[in-house]
């Protein structure tokens, strides 16, 4: 029997960065993976390849509109198969890259997937063939999420789409529904909308991106109406199927019910824990199957030796998040093991970040207005918009505004949020400031050049200094 300080399940981002970490403190490290292919959600199925497939989708918007410049483009168009042969060649670089990191013997990686025997024990059903079984005095559950399919009547016979296909799909449909209205959602409604689709984006909530405030989401929304999106939002899907021209959905809206029908759907309501075969009840971790693992803020699950990360946990399904996660749980499994009785670390989720890249962009840090208010915080929030700003004025991004949040007795920045032309670029500067802990005031003295995006944060950040 193998046997190791620290076992990682699963090696995407979070995995790869705990694993690394834990052999940087000396750990005996073992990273068990079983996929196809190496690299995780992230590069393989998730951000990058998706971000890869908008930025063909924002280049061809940027054409289109290229007469506003005074410039001539023609009739542009796109060629699908070469949308995707790119983002294959891309994907598989970064892939490659990661497989190398994994591969360099810091640490040893398994290929197979493992199942708990125990609380310290694992088996790993080998990809070669055959099971090996692994001692581990700390573990590591990182193995992600998996797309949510919901119980709804007839969606199964329909046959929709998820991201993965879209991913590879060369042929955009002509029409297209998308249920949900979250991030996922969202941006694919952005990149088959800008190649030409009809899109239709249905949601149970009230408002897009239901995680943020209503001013931002609603910035988002109308963004994407003026494009030719449709929105449909307050709605529940009672039944989906197939009908001779394509599929459709029942939905129940504003006490009435009425059908949608399009060529294809697109289910991107969410994702669930990827728990399934790990067995987590032998290792006294039994939960239902997809949901998520609940850990501390030190990573630990209720078993203190077994720690969870990325989207396993549930806790803010972001690659950074993650691979933090990933972090501390290593630094705080090399400390039990130490047995000094060393304090544990936390993790600070005061920096969280979240961006979609829809077109407009959004992106936020800190704590959202409602987030403020729920925590009965006395804060105060200003905002200025990009059609009041010289440079994006020129960009001829027009669309959206900044808002920054401030403690009213302090003056520190709480959080911010931006709509608008690269707002997950722009988002960092607060990033930085929330760091360390700036107030309004001292941010509003940081100097910017002229004419820049960046320094639309001034006019906000002396309102509230002011």
């Amino acid at each position: 029997m193998k046997d190791f300080d620290f076992v990682v399940v699963g090696g995407g981002s979070g995995g790869y960065a705990a694993a690394r970490t834990a052999a940087d403190e000396g750990l005996r490290t073992a990273v068990i993976d079983g996929s196809e292919e190496l690299g995780g959600l992230c590069i393989l199925r998730g951000c990058m390849p998706s971000k890869t497939l908008i930025e063909s989708a924002n280049r061809l918007q940027d054409m289109r509109e290229a007469g506003e410049f005074g410039l001539q483009a023609g009739n542009p168009g796109f060629d699908g198969a070469k949308i995707i042969a790119r983002k294959k060649r891309l994907i598989s670089e970064f892939a490659q890259y990661r497989t190398g990191q994994l591969e360099n013997g810091r640490f040893e990686l398994i290929r197979g997937h493992g199942r708990f025997a125990g609380p310290d024990k694992l088996v790993v059903r080998l990809r070669q063939g055959g099971e090996e079984t692994i001692a581990a005095r700390c573990i590591l559950v990182a193995t992600g999420s998996v797309i949510r399919h919901p119980d709804i009547p007839g969606l199964a016979e329909a046959a929709p789409l998820v991201s993965d296909d879209v991913l590879d799909n060369p042929q955009p449909p002509k029409s297209l529904l998308v249920l949900g209205a979250g991030p996922v959602a969202l941006e694919m409604a952005h990149y088959h909308r800008a190649l030409g689709s009809a899109v239709t984006v249905v949601q149970r909530s009230p408002q897009v991106l239901s995680s943020m405030d209503r001013d931002v989401a609603d910035a988002v929304q109308h963004g994407m109406e003026r494009q030719g999106t449709k929105f449909l939002l307050g709605g529940r899907i009672l039944q989906a199927g197939r009908s001779p021209g394509g599929k459709w959905v029942r939905v129940a809206h504003h006490d009435r019910e009425e059908t949608l029908e399009a060529e294809e759907i697109l289910l991107a309501l969410g994702r669930d824990a990827a728990t399934a075969g790990l067995d987590l009840a032998a290792a006294g971790l039994d939960l239902p199957p997809g949901r998520p693992l609940a850990t501390s803020d030190t990573q630990q699950t209720s078993v203190p030796h077994i720690f969870g990360a990325g989207d396993v946990t549930g806790k803010l399904e972001i690659v950074h998040i993650a691979i933090e996660q990933g972090e501390v749980a290593a630094r705080n499994a090399a400390r039990l093991l130490r047995a000094e009785n060393e304090p544990l670390e936390t993790i600070d989720y005061r920096l969280r970040l979240f961006a979609v890249f829809t077109q407009p962009e959004v992106a936020m840090v800190g704590l959202s207005a409602r987030e403020a208010g729920e925590l009965t915080l006395d804060f105060a929030a200003a905002t200025y918009p990009f059609n009041d700003h010289g440079k994006s004025i020129v960009h001829g991004r027009t669309e959206g505004f900044v808002k920054l949040l401030a403690d009213r007795q302090t003056g520190e920045l709480l959080g911010g949020a931006v709509v608008g032309p690269h707002a997950s670029e722009l988002i960092h500067e607060v990033v930085v400031a929330l760091r360390y802990r700036a107030t309004a005031a001292e941010f509003a003295k940081i100097p910017h050049y002229h004419p820049t995006l960046s320094e639309i944060w001034t006019y906000p950040a002396e309102e509230l200094a002011g």
